[in-house]
């Protein structure tokens, strides 16, 4: 299983760098599609968040580069400095795509709700897990039971990390739709926010086998303890 799992972890490593560097290429092609309507990400956001009559949520700026992300706690849509001033097609991808994630919040879309209540156990997990992990292999032989509560805590992060993938194409989705819908785009702005938010989509699908691979590892490890 240790060869095995190394060929695994390899390429889905591979496939990860790949994936990573066809993203980026991808929204910097886009970023050059400027858009015929003239709007900012943070104008995209702002409309489509009236238009599914979302009044409470504020759209903001956040520094750094793809960090864009909506927050449930306090209802912000919060775009990158990028996505929030720029008006290309790459920027009205990730500012719809994140109000989708607002939509699916005021809607109480069933997958979400799931994966918001799995946050707090996530982030507990992050800080500790690796650790217990680590000495839970080091007395495998004398405290087995160490091991089992580690793979139960990484479980629970993998378990998030498959939650997010509907979540995450479910966003993506509703963003396309009303961008189609409501005519903001033109067909070239459009099939480019549509191959930007499918590449981003596939970062999460690779982040999810991972996890599921090094799940069954952790698993193998304690089976085969003796």
């Amino acid at each position: 299983m240790g060869m095995s799992y190394l060929i695994l972890a390899g390429g889905i490593m591979l496939a990860s760098w790949l994936v990573s560097s066809t993203l980026k290429s991808k929204f910097e092609f886009y970023s050059k599609i400027h858009l015929q309507n003239g709007m900012s990400g943070a104008e995209i956001a702002e409309k489509m968040l009236a238009d599914n009559g979302i009044r409470d949520v504020r759209v903001i700026s956040t520094p750094g580069q793809l960090t864009d992300h909506y927050n449930p706690a306090d209802k912000t849509v919060n775009l990158s400095e990028a996505v929030y001033n720029q008006r290309n097609a790459a920027a009205a991808a990730v500012a719809a795509h994140e109000c989708g994630h607002a939509v699916q919040h005021a809607v109480g879309y069933q997958w979400l709700t799931m994966r918001s209540q799995l946050v707090p156990i996530v982030n507990v997990a992050s800080t500790y897990m690796q650790w217990i992990l680590l000495a839970g292999i080091l007395m495998l032989r004398t405290f087995p039971q160490l091991l089992l509560v580690g793979i139960v805590i990484f479980a629970a992060t993998t378990l998030f990390s498959i939650i997010t993938l509907p979540v995450e194409y479910d966003a993506s989705n509703r963003a396309l739709a009303w961008l189609e819908n409501k005519n903001m785009l033109t067909q070239q702005e459009q099939a480019g926010a549509r191959d930007s938010l499918k590449w981003a989509a596939r970062t999460y699908v690779v982040a999810a086998l991972g996890s599921i691979a090094t799940l069954l590892y952790y698993i193998s490890i304690f089976n085969n303890r003796r």
